[in-house]
């Protein structure tokens, strides 16, 4: 079936969230979820970054919180000055968190009904992280989680991100468990081996089986 038959006649959009810890490769799925089936993709953090630009929902709130010190002399924000006001101040990053996350929120369900009303895609696909905890399961019809083995993803960290044992053990902490995402996710994708066919041929099976084709 090709992308114009899938958006005429009864078609629905269907939503897809995706998620996992960090180096299981979402990316990966992302890309061939959009170059195969022409999904309407939207990651979190991008929409996040779209948010914060100035004139953005989330840019005057940042600024009362955070103050014009975290600004660059472009108006943006420097990222850098937040991750290192945050890293020391825990009650500041639950506000910011507090701030950006329901917007981002907002942010994909006017995506979504747009595409919706557009009838372009047959399947729009949300990535983040924390998914699950920010409660998509009501925006979403599944949640798939992609896993990798911790050494695949501690190698392309390494090697992609160029990021230290130490910061990939910090950043593993603060992420749940590979029990936690299997138990609340619908589908697990594993993407920890080399052969990506592999991975594309779970994602196709998954789709199928749960009714997205």
């Amino acid at each position: 079936m090709t992308q114009s038959e899938r958006n005429t006649g009864e078609n629905k959009m269907r939503v897809l969230g995706i998620t996992g810890g960090v180096g299981a490769g979402k990316s990966t799925v992302l890309d061939y979820l959009k170059q195969r089936y022409g999904a309407r993709v939207l990651q979190c953090d991008e929409a996040a970054k779209i948010l914060q630009e100035p004139g953005g929902s989330c840019y005057r709130p940042m600024t009362e919180l955070l103050g014009e010190d975290v600004l660059g002399r472009d108006g943006r924000f420097d990222r850098g000055k937040i991750a290192a006001m945050v890293f020391a101040q825990e009650e500041v990053l639950k506000r910011l968190n507090a701030i950006v996350h329901p917007a981002v929120k907002e942010y994909v369900v006017k995506e979504i009904h747009k595409e919706r009303e557009r009838r372009k895609h047959f399947l729009f696909v949300v990535e983040a992280a924390l998914l699950l905890e920010d409660g998509y399961g009501h925006i979403c019809d599944e949640i798939w989680y992609i896993h990798a083995d911790e050494r695949v993803r501690r190698q392309r960290l390494r090697e992609s991100r160029g990021y230290s044992d130490k910061k990939i053990t910090q950043i593993m902490s603060t992420q749940h468990t590979e029990e936690y995402f299997r138990q609340y996710c619908q589908f697990t994708v594993d993407n920890s081996g080399d052969n990506v066919e592999n991975t594309y041929e779970q994602i196709d099976e998954g789709l199928k089986k749960h009714g997205f084709l």
